[in-house]
């Protein structure tokens, strides 16, 4: 049977000699790790974030009068807490002193607009929000009445910074506490050197709630379980050897499962530093590389094209810069040498969803990824351990031989149970035997590299985020002139794709393309609204009224191809 050519895992051979092809993690939740880490080494740094640098046993006893605090503002075992912070401590402190009383986070996108955060702690039935101050006023608080939210804490990227000099990037930040929020800090002082009563996360218990377009329709709640986020944390830790001596950029947002894992998971199961510099800045990484001697991180290719650009990579030292890892979006073999050139050092590629927490796949450490001949995509490597991905036809369901197209179905213990009260989506997304419908197309060669070819439906990536055409044109619709509307990716030489919307306009109505853009843009992230908006006669479409999405994409390429404009922007 063909299937037996995935269950056998010929990628194992590819493997480096200090990976196991099964793992089995030693604890159940990350908090075991945090435990350990306090244990064997308490004064050894956990959070670099400027000049401030927080050890293991400050973070957690920290974190403990935290939890403590949203205790007492009636925060139980099996709320949720959402947390809508840049990259700052905050966050880490939030998650951990959350799952401290056995409840599970909810991150929020800071880019995310009122409507898109009201449905989100709706959905997730949210009990407390911790948020930075400015962001709880633009986006939480004037929806903050329609949801289930009780408590509120806020904070500001300004905290943690003592004494020292307000760094360039926080810069314009001033202090606006609202009333009838508590304030992070003034909490943890009021029950400083107080632990919350002992609560054990199960492994099965959802550690973290975190929204995807997945491969249907609206926003979905992947549930992250325990188990989940410890073993994909422990494979990063195996799979690049982190130990003593590295220390983990966060330069992908933590409110992505990337950052969560790769960065947040990591830092707990290794014990060892992450550096956080609020928002991604190319000079302001660039020199914390240098002077924190960053050893390891996973980011999007524009992170990378970004610090390519920027001429201060000229002048810093990055030679311990050596575990460099990239997935969310294609990379460009161009982009990986002239890195190489500039750096000193490989991107290795990754792959992986937020429902299968973080990576399925790695290029193993020392590898070079192969390039398919077919469509001179970089392989994203391997599937992990414990895991297997069969490749499997569309239409039939069926596997398909080794080097033929198919869509990704993923099985190990970093796939998610399911959908948070969506069971309908959960059996249309976890079918038999627990494998995982990734909706990506690729294929596997005969010795085991994968390559994705195609998404399987009309998913936008844009820059590593995941943009679902349905929800842009519903925010189309809203305005007055819209009749129709459809969404496509269109290719992009810096996001990868970028967001372009066809509008047929209603019979007697104007609006022009610019306006129609900055409708979307008052109301949408900003990764999601429309870069390039195009007035159509008509939208073309199937016998039975469906949009052809794909005719769209096919024309837009073909004049890309063909070094051809389109006239809407």
């Amino acid at each position: 049977m063909i299937r037996e050519t995935y269950e056998h895992r010929p990628w194992l051979d590819l493997y480096s000699p200090h990976v196991p092809p099964d793992l089995q993690p030693t604890v159940r939740s990350s908090l075991e790790h945090l435990a350990a880490a306090v244990a064997s080494s308490p004064r050894a740094p956990c959070i670099a974030y400027f000049g401030t640098v927080l050890d293991f046993a400050t973070v957690d006893a920290l974190s403990s009068a935290l939890a403590v605090g949203l205790s007492a503002r009636g925060v139980k075992r099996g709320d949720r807490v959402a947390v809508m912070t840049q990259n700052v401590p905050q966050f880490v402190l939030a998650t951990l002193a959350s799952w401290k009383l056995g409840g599970t986070v909810v991150p929020l996108n800071p880019m995310l607009k009122q409507q898109e955060v009201e449905y989100h702690l709706r959905d997730s039935g949210a009990r407390a929000v911790v948020a930075l101050e400015d962001l709880y006023r633009q986006s939480i608080e004037p929806v903050e009445s329609s949801t289930s939210v009780e408590a509120v804490i806020t904070t500001s990227e300004l905290d943690f910074l003592g004494s020292q000099e307000v760094p360039p990037a926080l810069r314009g930040v001033e202090r606006q506490r609202p009333e009838g929020a508590d304030d992070l800090l003034d909490l943890v002082r009021g029950y400083e050197g107080r632990d919350p009563e002992p609560v054990s996360p199960g492994a099965s218990d959802v550690a973290f709630l975190t929204y995807t377009s997945g491969t249907t329709g609206r926003p979905k709640g992947a549930m992250n379980t325990h188990a989940n986020v410890a073993f994909n944390s422990e494979v990063y830790r195996a799979w690049m050897q982190l130990g003593p001596g590295d220390v983990v950029l966060g330069a992908a947002p933590l409110f992505h499962i990337t950052g969560l894992i790769a960065h947040l998971g990591v830092t707990l199961a290794a014990g060892i530093p992450l550096v956080l510099a609020y928002r991604f800045d190319p000079q302001v990484v660039l020199s914390a590389i240098q002077e924190r001697r960053a050893t390891f991180t996973v980011a999007s290719i524009t992170a990378f094209l970004a610090m390519l650009d920027h001429p201060d990579i000229k002048e810093r030292d990055l030679s311990s810069f050596r575990k460099v890892y990239s997935g969310g979006a294609p990379i460009p073999p161009a982009t990986v040498e002239a890195w190489e050139a500039a750096a000193g050092s490989y991107i290795h590629n990754a792959y992986g969803l937020t429902e299968t927490t973080s990576p399925s796949h790695l290029v193993p450490m020392g590898r070079r990824a192969p390039v398919d001949p077919d469509t001179g995509a970089l392989s994203v490597g391997v599937p992990v351990p414990s895991t297997v991905v069969r490749v499997v036809d569309v239409e039939t369901g069926e596997d398909v031989e080794p080097g033929e197209l198919g869509e990704f179905w993923t099985k190990g213990p970093q796939v998610v149970p399911g959908y948070w009260q969506r069971p309908e989506d959960t059996a249309e997304t976890i079918v038999e035997g627990g494998f995982l419908r990734t909706g990506d197309v690729g294929k596997m060669s005969e010795d085991g590299w994968y390559f994705i070819v195609d998404r399987a439906k009309d998913m936008i990536n844009a820059a590593g985020y995941k943009v679902w055409p349905r929800e842009v044109e519903d925010f189309l619709y809203q305005h007055p002139a819209v009749r129709e509307s459809a969404v496509v990716g269109v290719p992009d030489p810096y996001r990868g794709e970028t967001v372009k919307a066809f509008v047929a306009l209603k019979s007697g109505s104007s609006a022009t393309p610019e306006e129609l853009v900055e409708f979307c843009r008052s109301r949408m992230a900003a990764y999601k609204y429309p870069r390039m908006v195009e007035i159509v006669e008509e939208i073309p479409k199937t016998a039975t009224g469906k949009f052809l999405r794909r005719e769209l994409r096919d024309r837009e390429r073909a004049m890309e191809d063909g070094g051809g404009t389109t006239e809407a922007r």
